[in-house]
């Protein structure tokens, strides 16, 4: 019986030590980014007894039957699809935000009415100096605030590039690393401490991966990988120890694509969506602004060449320019203005011509158009906002839900230390008892 003792408790002792190297490896690893909860599995040792008796019962201790990761496949996958769902929202967002202050900031719908408001004063007294001069700074400032537009959009467009052609890097990166990753799990033995780890690793590689471009993930029974961009049947872009590699094209008018080993490829959510959705957005804004700057350039020199300047000579155009960005003051001097109708003298009070030019301006409402553009956009950004919101909501509870499975709760692992080491010390107990009913043996005579 002493024997027995002994053994069952040495079982003890070793599974309670082993039990303890894990309670001490999760507490160490509490913060390190990707690392899963590890639990150890124990079980009976099952032996016949040597009694044979009718009673027989297997007294043979404890073993360690296995250290399983608290990884659940079905939460990471939600945290996935729904991180990757934020992502898109979050990018998409900060883009139309950098456009929605590029063309605010710009004060081009303040700088439209003001020249309109100038032609106005204008024809109370048409052959005042001071009045034409007000006309032409007003159209020199709104002239600067649709090139300060034109150019605050080319940056809003340039930083969206640049970080999309980061964000294509770091799924190019990110995919062969795991691609890595995969043929080193197929070589590593079932449950050993370097499988777990690479286990680790895989997932966190995923969940990264996943910030960038929405996955879907098929494991094997080697544990590695299948990585398909979008659904099931989407294009694979890890496949074993290969990895397709992702790129980008900039067309003429700012927007992206993207292609994975040359086929087209449309992703539908990451971060990389959200960014080329801004990049359709500011296009279309861009568009917007143009229609605005060239209407109103046609209609004011349309009316100019309909009238006479101030000494009497035909009007001649008062900008220059085919959109925002090119739009330029080409009158110079308050006298060119063509307020008197054509074949009016040289000083002529008459404003006909002026009366003309507001009217056309009045039926472009180059002043309405550019209000309709910021409601747009303002809208966009605020409807945008809501989804996003929801989205970062459903993100943070799947991962609340899976960090109460995966991650490692301080509180929960300082109990098992005090659980194991009681083990421990209770199974030293055991040895010592044995030892004593050993001796006592020995000593009867």
């Amino acid at each position: 019986m002493a024997s027995d003792l002994i053994s069952i408790a040495k079982s003890g002792t070793q599974a309670a030590r082993i039990a303890l190297d894990v309670t001490a490896q999760n507490i160490a690893n509490a913060s390190s980014e990707g690392y899963v909860r590890r639990t150890v599995q124990m079980a009976e040792v099952s032996s016949s007894s040597g009694m044979r008796s009718v009673n027989d019962t297997s007294l043979s201790g404890v073993r360690i039957s296995g250290v399983v990761r608290n990884a659940d496949a079905f939460r990471q996958s939600e945290v996935r699809r729904t991180g990757a769902d934020a992502a898109r929202g979050n990018a998409e967002v900060a883009g139309l935000e950098n456009i929605e202050s590029a063309i605010e900031q710009s004060n081009v719908y303040a700088g439209i009415v003001q020249f309109e408001a100038s032609l106005q004063r204008l024809a109370s007294d048409p052959v005042d100096a001071s009045l034409r001069a007000a006309v032409v700074e007003d159209a020199r400032t709104m002239t600067s605030q649709f090139n300060i537009a034109s150019s605050a959009l080319d940056a809003a467009g340039t930083s969206l590039r640049f970080e999309a052609t980061d964000g294509v890097e770091q799924v190019n990166l990110l995919s062969s690393e795991l691609a890595r990753v995969n043929l080193r799990l197929a070589r590593a033995a079932d449950s050993s401490s370097d499988q777990t780890a690479l286990l680790d690793q895989r997932d966190l590689l995923l969940q990264k991966l996943s910030d960038y471009v929405g996955i879907t993930t098929t494991v094997g029974p080697d544990q590695m990988v299948e990585v398909r961009l979008g659904g099931a049947s989407g294009p694979q872009l890890v496949s074993g120890g290969n990895a397709a590699s992702l790129a980008m094209t900039t067309a003429g008018n700012g927007t992206v694509s993207f292609t994975l080993d040359g086929n087209a490829v449309t992703p539908a959510s990451g971060s990389l969506a959200g960014k080329a959705q801004a990049l359709d957005k500011l296009a279309d804004v861009r568009g917007k602004l143009d229609v605005v700057a060239t209407t109103l350039i046609s209609t004011v020199n349309a009316a100019q060449a309909n009238g006479v300047a101030l000494d009497g000579s035909a009007g001649q155009p008062m900008f220059s320019g085919t959109g925002a960005g090119t739009m330029a003051l080409a009158l110079q001097n308050g006298s060119g203005i063509a307020t008197a109708p054509a074949g009016s003298l040289a000083g002529s009070r008459e404003p006909g011509n002026l009366i003309a030019m507001r009217d056309a301006l009045a039926s472009a409402d180059p002043a309405g158009g550019m209000d309709a553009l910021l409601f747009d956009i303002s809208a966009t950004v605020a409807g945008r906002k809501v989804t996003r919101d929801a989205l970062v909501t459903i993100a943070g509870t799947a991962k609340i839900a899976l960090q109460s499975q995966a991650g490692v709760d301080l509180d929960n692992e300082a109990v098992n230390l005090i659980r194991y080491q009681q083990a421990f010390q209770a199974s030293g107990r055991v040895m010592q008892v044995a030892s004593d009913i050993f001796d006592t043996l020995l000593g009867i005579r």
